[in-house]
């Protein structure tokens, strides 16, 4: 997988990356709608994990790379989301995660719109979904940017989040079809 746009490469990971990768997941600002962090241990093991399974599938969460500099800044990527049964297994979601020094650039959309245009094209599919923590303004100001909508009535409990953390639990549901995203894309 390698995708481009005007100022970022979407890719695999590289080992020069486990830095980075590592430093976005202890992060506390980065991390603040997730209920737990990242050691190194368990970031290598991520990265590794994402790392193997874009070179098997095609896709997954891939390192955001600026095309000026070649300075990794985060990770964009779609994947099944894996939250069965709450979502059908069919279900491809999007999503994003920067660090702090590279946010408010408009790079998570530029990276989604790319993504979205790989997978309703490349991989063919027919809907792709995001979702956050109910109050994670920043991510669902992403989802409205790239032409996502929220699906009233469809939050739920992420059954991944502890009860042990009752802030974290409640999502919301963005969904985008292929035939809205084509409505959009052609003029």
């Amino acid at each position: 997988m390698r995708l481009e746009t005007q100022r970022l490469v979407i890719r695999n990971w590289q080992d020069r990356d486990r830095e980075l990768f590592f430093q976005i997941n202890s992060d506390d600002r980065v991390m603040a709608f997730f209920p737990f962090r990242r050691d190194r241990e368990q970031a290598d093991q991520l990265f590794d994990l994402l790392r193997d399974g874009i070179a098997r599938n095609g896709y997954g969460f891939a390192a955001l790379e600026l095309r000026a500099t070649g300075t990794t800044v985060g990770f964009a990527g779609i994947q099944p989301a894996g939250l069965e049964p709450t979502l059908p297994a069919e279900t491809f979601e999007i999503g994003w995660r920067l660090a702090p020094e590279f946010w408010s650039n408009g790079y998570a959309s530029e990276a989604a719109k790319a993504l979205l245009a790989y997978g309703f094209g490349d991989l063919g599919l027919s809907e792709i979904v995001s979702f956050a923590v109910w109050n994670n303004t920043r991510s669902t100001a992403v989802m409205e940017r790239i032409g996502m909508r929220r699906v009233l009535g469809q939050d739920f409990d992420h059954p991944k989040v502890p009860e042990s953390h009752p802030d974290l639990r409640r999502h919301v549901l963005y969904r985008l079809a292929r035939e809205d995203w084509l409505a959009r894309a052609t003029p």
